[in-house]
């Protein structure tokens, strides 16, 4: 017998898919969103409206970002399938998620405990085995294992990070919100010999990161 609750979440996924695809020109990006299940990394009640084309709570004061937003922040990040990309900010692991299938290794730092635990647990649960997810305190991304070919930032910077521009391999790509902890500009940095060039994607609005090079936190 089909399950009505599946066979809804099936069409609402195909509804949010046609309407990514007016903004998203990667079909592999839409592809991974349509193989991801959203449903997973939102919390049970949230669970009938994950594929609502808006951001949803997941906890400790975040939140798992509108799939549009999460759609054109990875396809910013020009993947190709063979690269090490670092996510600051792993949340629930649904961006993390996404990025393991277009690209060869995912490395994903959180600052709440209990987030990073979670979402490692749910990731590994779910099977996908090149993502390590870590826990971090006010350092800003994971040097040990750096250069990375991208880095994706889920939280808004007053500018772009220098520590995190010192963990981009020459040629790599570094997309981050850049801006006030209000409003800020959805921004991608190309490393190059000439220096880091700068594109602007859009408005957009996160909460703030918080470590060293980027917002101090808050007393």
């Amino acid at each position: 017998m089909n399950n009505p609750a599946n066979e809804s979440l099936t069409r609402e996924r195909a509804s949010l898919l046609a309407e990514l695809a007016h903004d998203i020109v990667d079909q592999r990006v839409l592809d991974a969103i349509g193989r991801v299940p959203r449903e997973e990394f939102v919390a049970a009640e949230a669970a009938p409206i994950a594929y609502q084309n808006r951001p949803l709570p997941i906890g400790h004061g975040q939140t798992i970002s509108q799939p549009l937003m999460v759609a054109l922040m990875t396809q910013a990040l020009m993947l190709t399938g063979n690269e090490k990309v670092l996510e600051v900010g792993t949340g629930s692991g649904y961006q993390a998620a996404l990025i393991s299938l277009l690209a060869a290794h995912v490395v994903s730092v959180e600052r709440v405990p209990e987030l990073a635990a979670a979402a490692a647990a749910r990731l590994d649960r779910l099977g996908y085995s090149n993502v390590e997810v870590h826990a971090v305190t006010d350092k800003l991304g994971w040097p040990e294992v750096a250069p990375y070919d991208a880095i994706v930032v889920t939280a808004a910077s007053p500018d772009v990070p220098r520590p995190l521009l010192d963990q981009l391999a020459m040629n790599g790509r570094l997309v981050v919100p850049v801006g006030s902890r209000d409003l800020q500009e959805l921004v991608r940095i190309v490393r190059s010999p000439e220096g880091a060039q700068r594109h602007n994607l859009g408005a957009c609005r996160f909460v703030p990161l918080v470590g060293r090079g980027a917002w101090p936190e808050a007393r």
